[in-house]
């Protein structure tokens, strides 16, 4: 399957909107911030992972999650799911049954961040011979030894 076939065209259509528009000049400090936190935040595999998992299989119970997200403790999945409610990306749900039986979906701002992030996806696809000929003039550059005689570039003054 093609890695972008995973998205709707409504999805990378908004997620070119958003690589598209311009912040303003005067724009809020505290949207800088959660921008950055964000960045932070789904820099981190694990809340990509679980974001695709929860996109792609809807709202799952916290074991599935934990099978369906390759290699994560079962501490640092409980933390994810928690920053991640936190910030409005999931919604927690316990059922009053025994055993307690809790679930977890992403909420609409959850689903939004995913298609934000579609826009990586869009990037890739377009621009990954690029990005592969560069490295290779790259490695072979390094293969060859930089001019100063070592396998690394020299340094800027």
């Amino acid at each position: 399957m093609d890695a972008l076939e995973r998205f709707t065209a409504e999805e990378i259509e908004r997620a070119r909107r958003y690589a598209a528009a311009i912040p303003p000049a005067d724009l809020d400090p505290r949207i800088g911030a959660l921008v950055t936190e964000l960045i932070g935040r789904v820099a981190d595999k694990w809340t990509m992972m679980i974001l695709e998992v929860l996109t792609e299989h809807g709202e799952l119970r916290f074991t599935r999650l934990s099978e369906l997200v390759e290699g994560v403790s079962q501490k640092m999945l409980t933390q994810t799911l928690r920053h991640m409610e936190r910030d409005g990306l999931v919604v927690r749900t316990v059922h009053p049954v025994i055993p307690p039986k809790v679930e977890y979906r992403l909420t609409g701002v959850g689903l939004s961040l995913g298609s934000a992030f579609c826009g990586v996806w869009v990037w890739a696809a377009e621009n990954l011979d690029q990005v592969e000929q560069a490295r290779q003039a790259f490695d072979g550059k390094a293969a060859a030894g930089f001019p100063n005689g070592t396998s690394s570039p020299k340094p800027l003054a």
